[in-house]
């Protein structure tokens, strides 16, 4: 058994709320920015003071239409501006929030809706009202669903003008710590999602932490983040919340699509993402470099930075090394951090292992990757690395405030002010969570002597073969997954007498790889019997086999044609595959790994 604790570095006050950060922003700051939204093409700031005042209009709204304090309000969105102006009227209304993700089924929206009690539902298109109106007549309790691009933000505004200012002050005054402050539901890798009782001292604690603890990344002046990721998911729920007390601008982008894009314009300094997207801009970069003189010459400069990065954590760099590593930053580097808008010093990396190569390469190229850990029940991070104080391969030390145990199966628990109350209407799932104060994460791990976590793999994923060899795949995976050809991993292997991976094509990728290889054109069916293709897989399952022993390495593929997406339910909407599914449905393309082992 390993213990470590943070100190906190701002105490807990049982009278915070998020309504509570708020004014205290608009009292110091009132015509500081608070965030930028697209307007007619052109992003624009908007203060604290018109942010308040929007809220405020809209929570007029949500009271006149009945919203009593404690009521359940669905938020069915992308990620926009809408979104967090939503979240802070329920706030100030007195009611909470329940995120719903927008590609949500009508069963998902039911079954969410109806545990959690919503009221009103708030949808971003027809096609999400469409959606609710499937199961409307099983949520009797649900009294109407309005519509962001239909005027949703308009009629509440205008509905709300016989409520009083005093009315709404009276109402943001009430929520304390320990009241609720939404209801998330897990995204679901196995069963039914369960709703996470997040209080307002959950969301407070940890921002007020976050600020104080990583006042380097958020909370410099001109500090300015660009959320992408879902705000339904716990991650950047945090964010906009953690955007309140540092001061640093807000912005909101719906459509990953457009996302380099959408940096250029932003320029965040600090960017939150899943490792996916920082293998999705290290893989494109290299496509684009094609063939030739050029490739060779972005490779050698990825080299320099890894071979730079890995040195500061060593002896330093050599004067060489320096040499080189400016000339590569000349020559490439420069245009990287340019893709990713330019200002960005810091990138937050969360919900997967990012793998040591990702981390090195882009410090190396002037972009430090703080890898951290954390759970919905633990209102996101529980761990992370900090500037100065990073250890590339792990997840960090615990946040401050926060307590990190690993016992002697290597399971993974956390205490602290962050962790949630409860699974709501699950009273035996919350007590065997949560254990003498310690929540019991599912995940296992490793606590070095300095306290940084590793994080292993789940427990419920831990694959033991027929040789009764341990193997937890995310290292595999991860490394796997690395290559530019594929998108998604499993690596198999439970009862069996060797492990063995599924492996499917990353589609937007292939027609570059074939072309820089010197590969005519072919589809992703064709491409998974090529035997030029499957050997440059087999060389990727070598180099990942690198970092386990030989009884844990990967000693057959076999290429998948379909490809594991959240629209085809093999991915979760925050990009967790459900493997129990996968592993069912593909049953015979396991079996068919394991049908001569000669050699083996």
């Amino acid at each position: 058994m390993r213990e470590f604790r943070s100190d906190p570095l701002v105490e807990p006050d049982p009278a915070a709320s998020i309504p509570g950060l708020l004014t205290d922003r608009l009292a110091r700051d009132p015509d500081g920015v608070f965030a930028e939204r697209v307007v007619d093409g052109r992003w624009t700031p908007v203060t604290v003071s018109a942010f308040v005042a929007e809220v405020t209009a809209v929570a007029k709204g949500l009271v006149a239409r009945g919203v009593e304090p404690g009521d359940r309000v669905a938020i069915m969105s992308r990620t926009r501006y809408e979104w967090t102006l939503l979240d802070f009227a329920c706030w100030a209304a007195g009611a909470l929030g329940v995120p719903v993700y927008e590609t949500s089924s009508a069963e998902q929206v039911r079954w969410i809706a109806a545990d959690a009690g919503v009221r009103l539902a708030i949808v971003e298109t027809a096609q999400h009202a469409a959606v609710v109106a499937q199961v409307r007549d099983d949520l009797p309790g649900l009294t109407d669903v309005l519509v962001i691009e239909d005027g949703a933000v308009a009629s509440l505004v205008a509905a709300g003008t016989g409520v009083t200012d005093a009315e709404v002050a009276r109402r943001s005054a009430l929520a304390r710590a320990d009241d609720l402050a939404t209801i998330i539901y897990t995204s679901g890798t196995t069963g039914r999602p369960k709703g996470v009782e997040l209080t307002h001292g959950n969301f407070v604690a940890l921002t007020l932490n976050g600020v104080a603890g990583l006042g380097d990344v958020c909370a410099q002046a001109g500090s300015r983040t660009l959320l992408f990721m879902p705000l339904a998911h716990v991650f950047a729920r945090f964010i906009q919340v953690l955007c309140v007390p540092s001061g640093a601008v807000l912005g909101h982008t719906p459509d990953a699509k457009n996302l380099l894009g959408d940096l250029a314009a932003f320029q965040p300094t600090f960017i939150l993402a899943v490792p996916r997207v920082f293998e999705k801009v290290y893989n494109s970069a290299e496509q684009k470099a094609g063939s030739g003189a050029k490739l060779t010459l972005f490779r050698w400069a990825a080299k320099a930075a890894e071979d730079y990065s890995r040195a500061l954590d060593s002896s330093g760099p050599s004067a060489a090394l320096r040499a080189r590593h400016r000339l590569a930053g000349t020559l490439v580097h420069s245009k990287l951090r340019a893709a990713l808008g330019g200002r960005a010093q810091y990138a937050i990396s969360g919900g997967a292992p990012l793998g040591e190569r990702l981390g090195h390469f882009y410090r190396g190229i002037g972009v430090e990757v703080l890898e951290g850990y954390g759970l919905t029940e633990t209102t996101a991070p529980t761990a992370v690395n900090r500037p100065g104080l990073t250890k590339i391969g792990t997840v960090g030390p615990a946040f401050p405030g926060t307590a990190l145990r690993v016992d002697d199966e290597g399971q993974v628990f956390v205490s602290g002010p962050h962790v949630f109350r409860g699974y709501r209407h699950d009273a035996e799932a919350t007590a065997e969570a949560l254990v003498d104060g310690w929540f019991r994460t599912g995940d296992v791990g490793t606590l070095d002597d300095d306290g940084y976590l590793t994080i292993t793999g789940r427990t419920k994923e831990i694959i033991v073969t027929a040789g009764g060899k341990n193997v937890a795949p995310a290292v595999l995976e991860d490394r796997l997954r690395g290559h530019p050809l594929i998108s998604q991993v499993v690596v198999v292997g439970d009862q069996r007498p060797f492990i063995g991976a599924l492996v499917t094509l990353d589609a937007d990728m292939l027609p570059g790889w074939l072309s820089n290889h010197g590969l005519p054109a072919m589809s992703v069916d064709e491409a998974a019997t090529d035997p030029r293709v499957l050997q440059a897989l087999d060389r990727a399952a070598e180099r990942a086999n690198e970092a386990v022993s030989r009884a844990e390495s990967i000693r057959k593929l076999r290429v998948l044609t379909t490809d594991f997406t959240e629209a085809n339910g093999y991915l979760t909407p925050s990009l967790k595959m459900k493997r129990a599914v996968i592993l069912e449905d593909f049953a015979t393309d396991i079996d068919a790994l394991y049908t001569d082992t000669r050699g083996d």
